[in-house]
């Protein structure tokens, strides 16, 4: 694996360096073969949080996470731990979908991986637990409105986005709140 390591409002010192390595590192045991890729890493410092973006672009695969905390090095091993849930997840799934065929996805992974702790804990019994399971659905009407009686809507109600009917296109369109405090639309291309 390259290593590609640079921060943001951030020194990054030999030590930081060896530690993120070290840790990335570790992903290598969940393939058969040591990946050729190269690892992003951007690491900076955002209102006293400590923030770590890893991606990993592979053949036929994107690993990427990001974690926020007030020590660097408890962000980086909250980090490492998404991507290994996500390296997981995905051989689960690429298992399940070739498994009689013979496809390079499946071989990428190794077999023998015992699962962490909490998938353990919570996978005894249930056969499909990467499934995605819809656990609630609620039906309204689209009041036709613009953008920003929609942000208001979804300030007054407390969410994080709103669905509503554009009262100028007519579409469907949802504003959404960005994680930088501003606001975004999403609408269908005509």
């Amino acid at each position: 694996m390259n290593f590609n390591i640079r921060g943001e409002n951030l020194e990054i010192t030999p030590a930081l360096r060896d530690y993120v390595e070290k840790k990335v590192g570790k992903l290598e045991k969940y393939f058969e073969t040591t990946p050729n890729a190269d690892v992003n890493v951007k690491m900076s410092v955002v209102n006293s949080k400590q923030k770590v973006e890893i991606t990993i672009p592979m053949t036929k695969l994107l690993l990427r996470a990001e974690e926020k905390h007030g020590d660097m090095y408890a962000a980086i091993d909250l980090v490492i731990e998404k991507l290994e849930r996500q390296i997981r997840k995905h051989k689960t799934k690429v298992n399940r979908k070739f498994r009689g065929g013979d496809d390079s996805l499946k071989y990428m992974f190794k077999n023998e991986l015992e699962p962490l702790a909490e998938e353990r804990s919570t996978t005894i019994g249930l056969e499909d637990d990467d499934d995605f399971e819809v656990v609630r659905t609620k039906r309204f009407d689209l009041k036709p409105m613009d953008a920003e009686e929609a942000i208001l809507q979804m300030d007054l109600l407390g969410h994080s986005f709103f669905v509503f009917s554009n009262a100028i296109s007519g579409n469907t369109s949802v504003v959404y709140k960005r994680k930088d405090g501003r606001y975004g639309l999403i609408e269908p291309e005509a």
